[in-house]
C-alpha cells in the first residue's frame, strides 16, 4: 500500500496541516499504536442452505483459507459455514463491530453468544482464550450480506496476562449523535468508545487500554449525507488519530480532496473540517495514545518479547487455554435464535435487557 502525496497548506494552528499522511486502503487496513490490526469485512453471501452455509457451489475455493472474494464473498477459514472456527489469542483485545448479519461466538471458557445488527463484542484475550466466530446464513429466501469491522487493540505489558472475558455492547447502548440537522446533509456519529459533544460511549472492559482516561481511545463510525460537512473536534497532543474513508464518492479534508478507500493520519491537536461529495460517505475513526512498548507478534499472540511468544506457544500446546467444550470447531446457534450472550459465569444477557 503506497502512501499518497499530501500537500501541506497552512493549518488552523501554528501553521500546521491537520493531515499528516494519506494511504490507500487494502486488506487489511494499516493500524497504529495502540491498535494492531483493522479489517473491514463485507461479504454478499447468497441464500443459506439447510446447514446455514451458502446455497451455492464451493468448487474452486481454497476451503479453510478462502480470502479471495470470489463472487463477492469469502468462506474465510470455514468449510461449510463462513467464519473463523476455533483459534487462540493472547496479549491483546478484539473489538468486533457487527454492522450487518449475525456472528455466533463460542469460547474455551464455555461462553457463547449471537450478536449483530449494530452490536459490538469487546473481548479481552489476556493470558489466553480460544474462540470461534462464525457467520451463519440464516435467510433461505434471500441473500445474506455480512458486514463487520474487527479491530485488534493492544494491551500494555501490565495487563497482558489478565483473566480473559468479553463484554457485549448491544446496539441500543451505543450512542449515535446527529449533527447538521435532518435531511440529506445530516451527519451521524456512532460512539463505540470515547466521547463527543459530551456523550460518552459504553464503558470498555476494565483491563483495556481504553479504560484509562488518559489513553483517549476513540472508535467512531461516521455517516455523512451527500453534501454534508462536519468538523472533527480536536483531542490531546500525542495521540495516534486515523480516519478511514471506506464508502462514498470522495471527501475534502482540510481543503484537500481525497478519493474513497483512503486512510488519513491526522494531527490529534487540530480540528479538521470534512466536506462530503455528492454521495453518502462512511468513515471509521480510530484514536488512542500509543502504549509505546515493544510489540512482538506471532500469529494470534501479541507480547513484548520473543521469549513471551515462545511461552505463549508452549502454554497453548500444554493447556489449550482451557480446552474446547464444544462438539465442533465452529458451533452455530439455531436459525431462529435471537441475539443473546451467555458468559462463563452463567450470566445471560440480550439487547432488550441492556
Amino acid at each position: 500500500m503506497a502512501p499518497m502525496s499530501v500537500s501541506s497548506p497552512a493549518g488552523p494552528a501554528q501553521g500546521r496541516s491537520p493531515i499528516l499522511s494519506a494511504f490507500e486502503l487494502g486488506f487489511p487496513w494499516p493500524a497504529f499504536d495502540p491498535f494492531l490490526f483493522c479489517v473491514h469485512h463485507e461479504d454478499h453471501y447468497p441464500a443459506g442452505n439447510e446447514a446455514m452455509g451458502p446455497a451455492a457451489s464451493l468448487a474452486g475455493r481454497r476451503l479453510g483459507m478462502d480470502f479471495e472474494g470470489k463472487d463477492g464473498w469469502r468462506m474465510y477459514h470455514g468449510r461449510a459455514i463462513p467464519g473463523f472456527p476455533r483459534h487462540p489469542h493472547r496479549g491483546f483485545e478484539t473489538v468486533t463491530i457487527a454492522r450487518r448479519g449475525v456472528i455466533d461466538h463460542a469460547d474455551s471458557l464455555g461462553a457463547t453468544a449471537r450478536f449483530g445488527h449494530g452490536d459490538v463484542q469487546w473481548m479481552t484475550a489476556g493470558r489466553g482464550i480460544v474462540h470461534a466466530e462464525m457467520f451463519p446464513l440464516r435467510r433461505r429466501d434471500a441473500d445474506n450480506t455480512a458486514e463487520l469491522f474487527q479491530l485488534w487493540l493492544n494491551l500494555p505489558a501490565a495487563s497482558k496476562m489478565v483473566d480473559p472475558h468479553f463484554s457485549m455492547l448491544w446496539a441500543p447502548t451505543i450512542p449515535e449523535l446527529s449533527f447538521g440537522g435532518d435531511g440529506e446533509r445530516e451527519v451521524k456519529v456512532r460512539v463505540v468508545s470515547g466521547s463527543i459533544a459530551g456523550h460518552q460511549g459504553p464503558p470498555p472492559p476494565p483491563h483495556s487500554w481504553a479504560s484509562q482516561p488518559t489513553s483517549e481511545v476513540a472508535i467512531w463510525t461516521i455517516r455523512m449525507g451527500a453534501g454534508a460537512s462536519f468538523t472533527l473536534p480536536p483531542a490531546s497532543a500525542g495521540l495516534n488519530r486515523t480516519l478511514y474513508l471506506f464508502r462514498g464518492a470522495g471527501l475534502r479534508l482540510g481543503g484537500q480532496s481525497f478519493p474513497v478507500n483512503t486512510g488519513l493520519r491526522l494531527d490529534s491537536e487540530l480540528a479538521v473540517q470534512l466536506d462530503n461529495g455528492d454521495a453518502e460517505a462512511e468513515l471509521l475513526l480510530l484514536q488512542g495514545r500509543p502504549i509505546g512498548e515493544p510489540v512482538v507478534q506471532h500469529g494470534p499472540f501479541v507480547m513484548n518479547t520473543r521469549q513471551e511468544i515462545q511461552q505463549a506457544i508452549q502454554d497453548y500446546q500444554r493447556t489449550g487455554f482451557g480446552g474446547w467444550p464444544w462438539p465442533v470447531d465452529g458451533p452455530v446457534h439455531s436459525r431462529e435464535s435471537d441475539r443473546f450472550a451467555i458468559h462463563a459465569d452463567g450470566r445471560r444477557e440480550a439487547p432488550e435487557l441492556a
